[in-house]
């Protein structure tokens, strides 16, 4: 987990402290979310990369990016998006077309196996984090419900490899 320090460590010795206690309870739920997010999505028919997952999720909210503005996206280097869209494509979750208007560019478009596999991991993942909200109290569940709109609100809205606000 997260703590690093010995025993201790969370005892708020100040205002800044407090919100580093807070920070740190949280970043050890995150991780926790986290785990189960994977192990959610590794249960799909196919197995896929959190990478893979990333840049299939990228291409469903802006189909047709080409390989250089993916490669920005997701912050990695042109060789390394382009090796991530060879396995996609040779998968069936994703083809390049032609540009209609821009003879040397490529758009990357996802297949509708591609849309499928998102949808199921999607799914996935709701049931496994509904399984572990169905263990909360009704209250704590809306108190984490109005916590994470607000953090999502301190934050601007939505934060990097955000789905966006919550309903």
């Amino acid at each position: 987990m997260t703590r690093l320090g010995g025993i201790g460590d969370d005892r708020p010795n100040g205002p800044g402290e407090d919100l580093l206690a807070v920070a740190r309870e949280i970043a050890d739920a995150v991780d926790s979310l986290a785990n189960l997010w994977a192990v959610a999505a590794q249960g799909a028919s196919l197995r896929l990369s959190p990478h893979q997952l990333r840049a299939l999720r990228i291409l469903e909210a802006e189909p047709g990016l080409n390989l250089t503005a993916l490669a920005e996206g997701m912050e990695i280097g042109p060789p390394t998006a382009s090796r991530l869209c060879d396995r996609l494509e040779a998968a069936g979750l994703l083809e390049r077309l032609l540009h209609p208007h821009k003879r040397r560019e490529v758009q990357l478009v996802l297949t509708g196996r591609g849309r499928q596999v998102l949808s199921e991991v999607a799914e996935r993942r709701s049931q496994a984090l509904a399984a572990v909200l169905a263990g909360m109290d009704p209250a704590a569940r809306e108190a984490l419900r109005r916590g994470m709109r607000a953090f999502l609100t301190a934050q601007g809205g939505t934060g990097a490899g955000s789905d966006g606000p919550l309903p």
